[in-house]
């Protein structure tokens, strides 16, 4: 009898079964229940809560609700020492593998110290923020982020500039690369004229997705595509590389106080040409308005100009147009080209470390 109550009440006295709940009740309130009665809840006599009435066998008395209290407890305390002497014995023997390592010199400078940690997994908003906020508090020399997408809206700016308020107040110098269609919102160019000469900002047709580097020893790049999981990375080599990689972005962007180029084909804006180009390398509308940071509706306007103007009357022959004309050949060198796609790595969450967010800095 008792086997067969536990496969079918596999429970504590903590956490009784309803049936079980509904006969200690009854027995609690009435001081004893007839012994047919627990016969559905085995469980009853296999956790002592239920025993024998020793005046009469065919009646049932409960343990008072005190002593199953008291028996808990200790049950419950037991347990809580016996966590305390497993974690106690698990760092013991973890603080001995620890000493087995290389330990820091005191004598290491900054420059020769190894990372704690040289790649590291933040997951969540909290988490991926704290340690943005950690970098910009410690950054003394510089900051480089990469920021995707379109228009900047002001409220985002606005929420960061008192970080990037204090970067400046120490000295650091800021550089910036945006999209093109990033020179159209207003709120950025409020943001620029307050920041004075502390903030410089390029743009490109388009750029690699978020990224930010503090100092040049430690960068943020995403981890997943929704922006939930960032890397925090420290690894001499890999923040080198990204550096590189922003460096040879930097120099193919524009000034964002000098005007776009001419494209020399009247009629084509400098964005339909960027359009015109990705169009001829087979993308999709959808992957070529997130790539320019516009919206899908702006950028199947601009095919539409794009076909009235090269006098297209369907897609494939627009497509003929583009390469007629010339639309469909890059404006920067093969070896450059191949740098942008090198870098195509995906964005870091936005700021305050949230997904579609700014960075820390505000911009």
């Amino acid at each position: 009898m008792a086997g067969h109550g536990a496969q079918e009440h596999p429970h504590g006295a903590d956490r009784l079964c309803e049936a079980g709940d509904r006969v200690y009740s009854r027995a609690v309130r009435r001081g004893r229940v007839p012994r047919h009665d627990a016969d559905p809840v085995p469980c009853l006599l296999e956790l002592a809560l239920l025993h024998p009435d020793p005046d009469d066998m065919d009646w049932l008395v409960p343990t008072s609700p005190q002593e199953v209290m008291t028996r808990l407890l200790r049950g419950v305390y037991d347990e809580v020492s016996a966590s305390q002497h497993r974690m106690g014995s698990a760092v013991a023997a973890f603080e001995w593998y620890a000493a087995l390592g290389p330990q820091p010199s005191p004598a290491s400078g900054p420059d020769t110290a190894v990372p704690a940690s040289a790649i590291r997994v933040l997951e969540g908003d909290s988490r991926i923020q704290g340690a943005l906020d950690e970098a910009t508090q410690a950054c003394t020399t510089e900051v480089l982020t990469v920021q995707p997408g379109g228009i900047r809206p002001e409220h985002e700016l606005t929420e960061g500039l008192h970080r990037a308020m204090a970067l400046r107040g120490r000295g650091v110098r800021m550089r910036d690369l945006y999209t093109h269609v990033a020179r159209h919102g207003q709120g950025l160019l409020n943001y620029l004229e307050l920041m004075g000469d502390s903030v410089e900002a390029r743009t490109l047709d388009e750029v690699i997705d978020r990224l930010i580097l503090f100092d040049r020893t430690v960068a943020f790049i995403p981890a997943n595509a929704d922006r939930t999981l960032a890397l925090e990375l420290r690894h001499p080599g890999l923040v080198h590389y990204l550096v590189t990689v922003f460096e040879r972005l930097w120099r193919l962007a524009i000034p964002l106080t000098a005007s776009l180029p001419d494209t020399g084909i009247e009629g084509i804006s400098h964005r339909e040409q960027s359009i015109a180009a990705l169009l001829a390398e087979g993308h999709q509308d959808a992957v070529i308005a997130e790539r320019l940071g516009i919206s899908v509706r702006t950028c199947r306007a601009h095919i539409a100009r794009l076909s009235e103007t090269l006098g297209a009357a369907s897609r494939t022959q627009l497509g003929v147009r583009i390469a007629q004309v010339g639309l469909d050949r890059s404006r920067v060198s093969s070896s450059e080209a191949a740098v942008i796609r090198v870098a195509g790595v995906p964005g870091i969450p936005g700021g305050h470390g949230v997904p579609g967010r700014e960075s820390p800095t505000g911009r």
